[in-house]
């Protein structure tokens, strides 16, 4: 069967990935060192709590797979199996077991073998929550009283100073939390973190340097003319971005003046999906209707300059946490979410109304 939808990150990109995590980089600068959308790049941190996964190594004791094509050659050639284990000054059991589990000896091959064991290795040892009723029915229900991690670490060890089994790390904690797959504490318990953090992130991670918020050159709407208040001219739009559960997002223009509507996907929220998405739907345009349009401070508008040369629109942009300022487009956006509501996701087709 042919493979559908996005194609997925390879073992290197993966390992590049959470190196770039490790180091402090945001979601959409992983997602732009890789090629890959922000959305992409949440999904396979969120599934691991945005905790590094450990370095899988191989155990000294364990065969290697040179061993494993010695007993498949030898095999080949008639040698017994005490022959082989003298060969590789392993025991005769170890080399009789490898084959045994293996397939065989008519079927034994030395890389599906080496590729099986490394599989089935995979045993991570459950730690003391998932061992313990009584401890993880302790730890969750300080959790659901606001109690930090730490907290109740400190609690466990003055309440039961002389027993082991009721000893347990903040980390072990977190990392119970964060990683659902370990299904030991309830997802629900992440709410009463006092970061309210759902994933793992690093200490020295930081947004500064980053153009969060801050749209450069960006023409405040102080300066826009005065005619385009009194909406006696069309042309003049107003602009916003809403988004669907899944990754999926809409950008929607109002003119002001007749409250024509025009809604236009976008495959993401970053700037260069939204201005050529945009940039296509406003050419359509006649140049008459080609006026301003008026956005809030998104970073999704951050090449605005490049829309402008574009479509030969100015673009002006509201004031800090002022909505109000592009009210139209408000007003057409609450309508719009009876139809696309925030948990459903934006449709791949949309009708101009």
């Amino acid at each position: 069967m042919a493979h559908r939808g996005r194609p997925g990150l390879s073992a290197a990109q993966k390992a590049d990935l959470w190196q770039r995590w490790k180091q402090g980089q945001s979601l959409s600068e992983i997602g732009r060192a890789l090629g890959k959308h922000a959305g992409s790049i949440h999904g396979v941190l969120s599934s691991n709590g945005g905790v590094v996964p450990p370095v899988r190594t191989r155990s000294r004791w364990t065969l290697t797979l040179a061993e494993r094509e010695e007993i498949s050659r030898g095999m080949a050639t008639g040698a017994s199996i005490r022959q082989i284990a003298a060969t590789l000054g392993r025991a005769p059991s170890t080399v009789s077991r490898e084959i045994r589990r293996h397939g065989g000896a008519h079927t034994y091959r030395a890389t599906e073998a080496d590729t099986q064991a490394w599989q089935h290795a995979r045993r991570p040892k459950p730690c003391r929550l998932a061992t313990s009723l009584m401890l993880q029915r302790l730890v969750a229900s300080k959790l659901a009283l606001e109690w930090s991690p730490e907290q109740v670490v400190g609690w466990l060890k003055l309440e039961f100073p002389d027993q082991d089994t009721m000893r347990i790390s903040h980390e072990t904690i977190y990392r119970s939390l964060f990683i659902q797959a370990r299904g030991v504490l309830k997802k629900e318990l992440l709410g009463h973190l006092r970061s309210r953090r759902r994933m793992r992130r690093v200490k020295h991670a930081s947004t500064a340097g980053q153009p969060r918020g801050q749209i450069v050159d960006g023409v405040s709407i102080r300066n826009r003319p005065a005619d385009v208040e009194d909406r006696a001219i069309p042309g003049h739009w107003e602009g916003d971005l809403i988004t669907g559960s899944q990754n999926t997002h809409t950008a929607t223009l109002v003119e002001r003046a007749s409250r024509f509507t025009m809604l236009v996907k976008v495959p993401g929220k970053n700037t260069a999906s939204v201005v050529t998405a945009l940039s296509t739907q406003i050419r359509k345009l006649p140049l008459a209707l080609r006026q301003s349009l008026t956005w809030d401070r998104g970073m999704e508008l951050a090449q605005h300059k490049r829309l402008t040369i574009d479509t030969k629109v100015q673009v002006y942009f509201c004031d800090p946490q002022s909505p109000w300022q592009r009210g139209t487009n408000e007003n057409t956006n609450r309508l719009l979410r009876q139809y696309f509501p925030k948990a459903q996701t934006c449709p791949a087709t949309l009708r101009q109304t």
